[in-house]
This record gives C-alpha cells, structure tokens and sequence, in this order.
C-alpha cells in the first residue's frame, strides 16, 4: 500500500511539472513578441520603408514594400519593365498587374482584401492580437516548434510555425489568390535582423503557392519611421484613353 501510494504521489509530481511546463498560445506569443523586440520597441514604428528584390523563374526583379501602421501597405515590384502594384488600406484594396492583363488600377475583391490586409499592421497578426479582433490557438507542438492558428474576425485561418529556441517565426501557411482561385501558400522566414530600435525583421522570404509557383525576396535595406504620404495607399484613377486624332476634311 505504501509503495502505492508513493507511486501514485510520484505521478501527481511528474503530471504536476508537465503541465506546470506547457505553454499556452498567449505564452509563446508573448515571447514570440518579446524575440521580435518587445512591445515597446515595436510600437515605436509607425513606418516601414524597405529596398527588396523579387527572385522569380530566373529573373531578379527589383522591388519595394512600404507600410504604415494602421494605415496601409503597398509593394511595387519592376519586371521586365512592366510595374507591378499591390495595395491595402484600412477600407480596401487595389492591384496593377499588366502581365494579368490589368494594366490599370483594379480594385480587390472582398476575399482578396481579407487574405492580406492584416499586412497594414507593424508586427504581424501575432502582435496585440486580441485588439484586432484575432482569435489564436495553439494547434500543435514537438521540440522544435509551436504552431499557432490565427483566425482573423471576418477573415482566412492561417498557421503560424514558431521555433521553439527562439520564437521567431519559421513559417505562415494560408490562402492566396492565383488566378482567379484561392490555393494554398506557405510563406518561409529567416535571415532576421535587428533594425534600428530593436525591432527584428526577416530579410529572407520564400513564398510557395501550392506547389504551382515560387518566389523569394531578399530585402536589401530598412528604413523605419520615415514621413510617408497616406495618400500613396489610395487607388489612382485609371489613365483617360488617348482621344482619337482628328479626320483631315
């Protein structure tokens, strides 16, 4: 009876310390912000102006990605001389893609919107999460990384992949335009860098679109906090056909 009740009370300790050593979502969260910087770190950006390049089938294409916080966020990327837009603010989103045939300013669907708007936020889905109206749940765990889903309150469910050692973020896998249909993306991360301030930024992503298509972009140059017009979010007006030349009499 005695070695009973020591093995019974031996397993209350060994359960006891398991679950005192599980993680919650909010607690690899939590430390996932405090590896990126901090709360206070991060919002001190209110801007995020960077350089990048755009690796495609080959081509090396050269680009840029604004955004500012709350407000919006815009990429620009120059391929082979056509200029390609993608668009969000905190109303909608538009898009200028003249190798799809939209050489002119094309405002997003709503689904389109939902799939990325989220990027008009400095510090990802992750940061302050329940004041956006995110939802989290830790999904899954082993000895290198979490995965935490996020479903955003009228949006797409992703999963985030943490590393286990130092909370930065491996890999995001969600939804993603592509022609006409929404397919399965898996977005990598590395390479991070702390920036001016402490905030750390990966300088390396690899973005699968469902085994069809790939992409990588390198960023080249950071800068935070630069004076950025808000009105570089707003969808231009589409350019007014040339007027015909005029008949000769």
């Amino acid at each position: 009876m005695k070695n009973l009740i020591r093995g019974i009370v031996a397993f209350s300790i060994l359960t006891g310390s398991v679950a005192l050593s599980a993680q919650t979502a909010d607690e690899i969260i939590n430390k996932h912000v405090a590896a990126i910087g901090g709360k206070d770190a991060i919002s001190q950006v209110k801007s995020i102006s960077m350089e990048t390049s755009v690796q495609v089938m080959g081509n090396d294409a050269p680009s840029s990605i604004i955004v500012v916080d709350g407000v919006g966020y815009k990429s620009e990327t120059d391929f082979n001389g056509s200029k390609i837009i993608q668009c969000y603010n905190d109303k909608g989103g538009w898009t200028v893609n003249p190798m799809a045939g939209a050489a002119d300013p094309t405002p997003m669907s709503d689904d389109e919107y939902k799939l990325g708007r989220e990027q008009i936020h400095v510090g990802g889905p992750l940061y302050d999460y329940a004041a956006k109206g995110n939802k989290v749940e830790l999904v899954s765990k082993d000895a290198d990384t979490y995965k935490v889903k996020v479903t955003p309150k009228d949006g797409v469910e992703s999963v985030y992949t943490i590393d286990a050692k130092t909370y930065y973020v491996k890999s995001v896998a969600g939804k993603a335009p592509m022609q006409g249909q929404l397919v399965d993306t898996t977005t990598s991360f590395s390479d991070y860098r702390k920036t001016e301030g402490g905030y750390m930024i990966p300088y390396a992503m690899d973005i699968d679109f469902g085994g069809q298509f790939q992409l990588s972009i390198t960023v080249k140059k950071v800068e935070l906090n630069k004076t950025i017009d808000p009105a570089i979010f707003e969808m231009p007006k589409a350019a007014a056909p040339a007027a015909a030349p005029a008949k000769g009499f």
